[in-house]
């Protein structure tokens, strides 16, 4: 039989340490983020304006339109990224692998 004590012997957990990589993912992230905010205000700041009359304004919405966009999308992917690196998503990607018919 075994021991009373069966199971209890464990190694000790590692420390966590502060990773640079993902604390630079994760400013990224950050930083993209309020440039996707900044870029709403401008453009809900020139839609008010070309709606009042200014019509070249309307390239500028345009413009600060695309660059939300642009940085939301990239903002979510440093964090899924982030997220798959931490460890709290796991990386379901499937291998390329040769096609059986």
């Amino acid at each position: 039989m075994g021991s009373t004590r069966g199971g209890t012997r464990r190694a000790a957990k590692p420390k966590r340490r502060v990773q640079p990589r993902l604390v630079a993912l994760g400013l990224a992230a950050f930083v993209t983020l309020v440039a996707w905010a900044v870029l709403v205000w401008v453009a809900i700041h020139y839609g008010r304006s070309a709606r009042a009359g200014e019509s070249g304004k309307w390239a500028y919405l345009a413009a600060a339109s695309i660059g939300a966009v642009i940085c939301l999308f990239v903002c979510l992917w440093l964090v899924t990224v982030l997220l798959r690196r931490i460890g709290v998503l796991e990386d379901n990607r499937q291998r390329a692998e040769p096609h059986r018919h």
